[in-house]
């Protein structure tokens, strides 16, 4: 029977060599902390995620501040009064297409999941109470704007039964039906409707700085309506990831809107278009319009549906967090506390002696 344990033993050493590296599995069936930081979260540097977010925000700024100067100068260059008057409608549209939604973006709350074992047990106090803002933010809004259409709202009744009896299992249910639901539908009309107005805009304008300004102002009011859609936004982290993306679209709307796509074309059409110089131009004008439409409307799709990933990632992970178990960390805190307690009365004795 010795023999036997001794063997179970040593086969368990071999399997796992250093039992003590590896995180202890809860009695209750919960993933660990532990497990759940090994699996879900990835070292960032936060205080550099949130100065890359303002340096990307103000970069923007910078390039649509430039653009909008550049409209208002070749106005004022026309007639001075007029530019005066545009150089006003250039900063109303600068501060409510921009600031406004910056600033909305921002004030959004962003779920906490990134976490370690100190950090874990705030982040569900504050996923929690999230939680119930935006239950309470797309009941509300549900029952106060008639014909909104964004939120089911057979499931929002169960939400708000979920909020009033303080059911949280009940609240993350019908989030989650919300959220793989009518949400989701919603995000995808959204996106579709900004991608064609992009593509719309794109097409007429003709310019390649105001490309590269609707491509800002379009994307930025899309992020921030799926943000207000969803109750919350991405992290530090993520968003500026987006706001990246929505940078780097800028620029390429602007080196299509500076390349004579059509003319290339026109060349490949043969010696039938070729004699025949209006309808070559014509042939031009409308090939660059829909080509450049059709990027920057593409662009804008990716951005929409990079955010609502992001979105939907976080939400899951604070879900999966929620049932995290982190009592052994408080355990283990008292523990050592304790144990550095008892340490130094002994060395006080020690010393005392001495």
């Amino acid at each position: 029977m010795a023999k036997k344990k001794e063997k179970s033993q040593n086969q368990a050493a071999q399997e796992n060599p250093f039992p003590d590296a590896l995180p202890p599995v809860p009695q209750n069936g919960k993933m660990s902390i532990y497990e759940y930081e090994q699996k879900y979260v990835k070292r960032q540097n936060v205080r550099g995620a949130k100065f890359f977010l303002r340096f990307l925000t103000i970069a923007m700024g910078i390039v649509l501040f430039a653009v909008l100067f550049f409209v208002a100068k070749q106005v004022y260059d026309i007639n001075e009064y007029a530019g005066y008057g545009a150089a006003v409608v250039c900063l109303l549209v600068y501060i409510f297409l921009f600031i406004v939604p910056i600033v909305k973006i921002f004030r959004t709350p962003a779920f906490k999941t990134n976490v370690n074992a100190y950090t874990a047990r705030e982040a569900q106090k504050h996923n929690k109470k999230l939680r119930r803002q935006i239950s309470e933010k797309i009941i509300d809004l549900t029952s106060r704007v008639e014909g909104v259409g964004w939120y089911n709202s057979e499931v929002v009744g169960k939400l708000a039964i979920a909020v009033q009896t303080n059911d949280e299992e009940g609240i993350k249910k019908q989030l989650t039906a919300l959220y793989t639901g009518s949400v989701k539908k919603s995000a995808k009309d959204l996106i579709f409707r900004s991608s064609v107005k992009s593509a719309a805009y794109s097409a007429i304008s003709q310019t390649a700085k105001i490309d590269a300004l609707l491509v800002i102002f379009i994307n930025m009011q899309l992020v921030k309506d799926l943000v207000f859609l969803y109750g919350f936004r991405p992290s530090d982290a993520r968003l500026a990831k987006i706001f990246m993306r929505v940078l780097q679209n800028s620029l390429i709307a602007y080196g299509l809107g500076g390349m004579n796509i059509g003319s290339s074309v026109v060349k490949t059409m043969g010696d039938a278009v070729k004699s025949i110089p209006i309808l070559g131009s014509a042939i031009s004008a409308i090939v660059d319009s829909s080509v450049q439409g059709l990027a920057n409307g593409t662009l804008t799709t990716v951005i929409g549906y990079q955010t609502i990933r992001y979105l939907n990632t976080e939400y899951r992970l604070q879900n999966i967090l929620d049932g995290v178990d982190v009592s052994e960390t408080e355990e283990e805190l008292q523990e050592a506390c304790t144990d550095l307690e008892k340490q130094l009365k002994k060395d006080k004795k020690l010393a005392t002696a001495v």
